[in-house]
Formats: structure tokens, C-alpha cells, sequence
């Protein structure tokens, strides 16, 4: 990269986010020349043109993602990228993580004013990582070229026989784990690896991994000299013999991840915490749903249970059902702009009272949308009152118009609705209830959850 001035290819649609990063480059002189564009084929042409030093791209762009810029694994010294979204999603970061996005960055004012200084560490990275791969390369040419770039990297580099021996350890090895590399040579690598990490190790060697692909990256702890344990990050190539298809020895990379691994385990507890405070929030919610309305009390925690039930015999992930649980806790949460005198009415609702009642998924939309935590709980809150041949409400949707979670929903919210006693009814015995589910099959829910949702309840 030159290092006078780094070129930045900006990629983002949004022209307030563009400026804001815009202006954050602005206050550093002239170190950095930022161009921006604003679609991939903006991009793909302005890089043919002249291939910037760093690109910084928002994932989700008119004409695509731009994950399709990041360097493929033939091309491991490709253009660094970092990637910005505008919510946090875990699977998508570590995606772009994998596929070799350098940083992944959720934006907000304060995240896209401190762009430069990701930019410098993301460059610091790439520069790292463009000297490791260049120095693995090297290795392979000669023994006289892997100890020379061996004995003067900050990473430690070792020759591994099959069977786990260290052959050659660098110096580096006194700066990572404290012991010098005559103490090292000779011993067996899996000694120091902590006896959890060990299994996943010495499967490499004794696996087909190194035979099918020759090249591997793993993490694992290791023993330092004073008794604790860091985190290493290795990545190895294997020698095999061209005629047997055997291991001769491999050669490794190691670097301390300590802090890194550290950081992690940070970012995982405070996710866990924000989940839980998102989950008492819920629950908050409902509590006072529940205040308001005494004669349904209990119903949100039935129907949320028996959707969960039926859900995973359906098939569905644990992350679809940790959304579709919130979902169901979250249905009638529209319910809350609903008049008391119409919700709390002792007896039947008038067909005014009914067009303001039917108001309470549209409320409930409206409520819960504008929270992107939320937005994949949607379905359930918004369409459970929908019905099979499009008589229901708010949208009138039919068939599969309907999402499939609210499908379910429906039949259970009934279900629950006839069983359970209400101000102006008492509740309905069981067989008249599978019996009145039966007739509607067809009409108001779908044949297919009726028959399984019945057949779960008989079990």
C-alpha cells in the first residue's frame, strides 16, 4: 500500500451516512483520499479504474451485497473491505468475517465518525496479514528461506513431524509461551495444548483434513511457561508425499489471540445481557396487557407455550423460534390502544366496537415495527387474525398470502380463545372445540396445521 496516500473506496447509497464518514476522513489532512459511489457497478468500475487501498462498503446495497467484493480464497491478498451494516446481526458478521472482511462495523454517528481510526486498524490488519501469507509462501520455497523469515517474524513458525513433533520452533516462541526453542524441539506440540483443545488438534494430523485440503486454521490453549494458559491462533500447511498421499511434516504459523478471545467472550456476556433485558422488556409488556385485561389472563403464556410445541415438530430453527416465541407473547400487544369500555366490556362487542377492535393488530404493527429487535417477531402480532379464505382482518389475506407462523398461530389463539371462560361465555368442552376446529378446516385455517396441530394435542 503506498504510504504517502491511502486511497479509500467509500461504497454506500445513503447520502447521510456517506457524509457523516465523509466528514470524519476530512479532519485527518491528507492522509486519506476518499471517493464514494454508490451501487456495486459504481464500484467494479471505479476499482477497474484504479484499485483503491481500502474499501468501505455498506452490506446491503440497490444492486447487491457487497460480501461479493470480498476477496475469494484465490485471492487472499485482495483489496481489504470493511463491512457496515445498519443493524447488528451475528450471523452476518461472522459470515463476512469468514469470507475475509476485515472489520464489521453496525453504524451509528459515533461509529461512522471514528471510521478513520477502524480504517488505520483495519489497514494494520490487512498489512499483518498480507506479511503472514506472504511469509507462509516464502517457507515453501527453501529450508534456507524458512528459517531466515522464521528466525525475524513475530509469529511463531514451526516444522511439525507427522506425528506432532516439533522438528523447529522460532524464537518468537519465548515472546508467546516463554520457553526458549531448544526447550521446545524435540518435544510433542500436543503437550502443551490444553487437554480440551488436544483431541481437536491431533485430529488434523491422524483426520483427512491435511490430505484433502493441505491447508488448516485453528485455535486452541496453550501452556505457557508460567503456568497459564493463552489463546493461539495456528495456521498450518501440510508437506505430503506426492506418491503415498502421506504427511511428511507440517508447517505452522502461531500468534497470540489472547485479547482477542478475550474480547469475544466480553461481546458474547453483554449480547446475553441485552437479550435478557430485551426479554424482561417483553415480559413487562405483557404483564401490563395482562392489568388491563383480568378475564384473559394467563391466555399470552398458554398460546405462546403450544405455539412453541407445534412449531418444532414444523421444523422451524431455534433462532426462528426464539422470534416466533416472542411473537406469540407479543400478539394482542396491539390490544393496549384498545378503549377500556371495548376491552373490558362484560358482554358481546357492537360492530363499531368491533371495526376499533380489530384495529389492535395494525396498532400492534405499528407499535413493535420501528424496533429492529423485533421486526422478525412481526408475523404473529400482525397476521394471526387473518383467516384461510381471506374473511379475516386487517389485510384480508388468503392461502399462503399468510405467513406460515401466523397460520399456526390462528388455529392455536382459537383454540385457546373457546377452551378458556370469558366475561360473556363459559368455555367449551374439548370435543366441541377439535369438532368446531375440524368444520373451519378449510375455510377459516389450513387443512394441514389443523390436522397436525390436533394430532399434537392428542399425543
Amino acid at each position: 500500500m503506498p504510504e504517502d496516500v491511502i486511497n479509500i473506496l467509500l461504497i454506500e447509497d445513503e447520502d447521510p451516512h456517506a457524509e457523516l464518514i465523509e466528514r470524519a476522513f476530512e479532519g485527518q489532512g491528507g492522509h486519506y483520499k476518499l471517493h464514494r459511489v454508490k451501487s456495486l457497478a459504481e464500484a467494479r468500475t471505479r476499482i477497474l479504474m484504479q484499485e483503491p487501498s481500502l474499501i468501505i462498503a455498506d452490506w446491503r446495497l440497490p444492486d447487491g451485497e457487497s460480501m461479493e467484493l470480498l476477496p475469494n480464497q484465490h485471492d487472499s491478498l485482495g483489496t481489504p473491505i470493511i463491512l457496515m451494516t445498519s443493524y447488528g446481526n451475528e450471523r452476518i458478521a461472522v459470515e463476512a468475517l469468514k469470507s475475509g472482511a476485515l472489520d464489521y462495523v453496525v453504524k451509528s454517528p459515533e461509529s461512522m465518525l471514528d471510521m478513520p481510526h477502524v480504517a488505520e486498524r483495519a489497514i494494520r490488519q490487512w498489512v499483518a496479514r498480507a506479511e503472514r501469507i506472504h511469509m507462509q509462501r516464502a517457507l515453501l520455497d527453501s529450508e534456507a528461506q524458512f528459517r531466515l523469515l522464521a528466525e525475524n517474524a513475530s509469529d511463531m513458525i514451526s516444522r511439525l513431524s507427522a506425528s506432532g513433533q516439533l522438528l523447529y520452533v522460532s524464537p518468537a516462541c519465548q515472546t508467546i509461551l516463554g520457553y526458549t526453542p531448544e526447550e521446545l524441539k524435540g518435544t510433542s506440540s500436543f503437550d502443551i495444548i490444553r487437554e480440551e483443545d488436544r483431541q481437536n488438534v491431533k485430529n488434523l494430523f491422524t483426520g483427512k483434513l491435511f490430505e484433502v485440503t493441505r491447508d488448516a486454521t485453528f485455535t486452541y490453549r496453550a501452556l505457557h511457561k508460567n503456568g497459564t494458559y493463552v489463546w493461539l491462533e495456528t495456521s498450518a500447511h501440510a508437506i505430503v508425499d506426492l506418491e503415498s498421499g502421506s504427511i511428511i511434516e507440517v508447517h505452522s504459523a502461531s500468534r497470540d489471540i489472547t485479547e482477542r478471545k478475550k474480547a469475544e467472550e466480553a461481546l458474547q456476556d453483554a449480547h446475553e445481557n441485552l437479550q435478557e433485558a430485551y426479554q424482561r422488556t417483553i415480559e413487562g409488556w405483557i404483564h401490563a396487557l395482562d392489568l388491563r385485561d383480568r378475564e384473559t389472563e394467563g391466555h399470552t403464556k398458554r398460546v405462546t407455550e403450544l405455539t412453541i410445541k407445534v412449531a418444532r415438530i414444523l421444523g422451524f430453527s431455534e433462532e426462528e423460534l426464539s422470534h416466533i416465541r416472542r411473537g406469540a407473547l407479543l400478539h394482542d400487544m396491539g390490544k393496549m390502544a384498545i378503549p377500556d369500555e371495548i376491552l373490558q366490556k362484560p358482554g358481546p362487542l357492537n360492530e363499531l366496537e368491533w371495526v376499533k377492535m380489530r384495529q389492535h393488530p395494525i396498532y400492534a404493527y405499528e407499535m413493535l415495527s420501528p424496533i429492529a429487535y423485533l421486526q422478525p417477531a412481526l408475523d404473529i402480532p400482525f397476521c394471526h387474525h387473518e383467516r384461510w379464505n381471506g374473511s379475516g382482518y386487517p389485510r384480508g389475506l388468503k392461502g399462503e398470502e399468510i405467513p406460515l407462523v401466523a397460520r399456526l398461530f390462528a388455529i392455536i389463539d382459537v383454540w385457546d380463545a373457546l377452551c378458556s371462560d370469558r366475561p360473556y361465555r363459559k368455555s367449551m368442552p374439548k370435543a366441541e372445540v377439535i369438532s368446531y376446529l375440524r368444520e373451519k378446516s378449510g375455510e377459516l385455517f389450513e387443512p394441514r396445521l389443523v390436522d397436525i396441530f390436533l394430532s399434537t394435542m392428542e399425543t
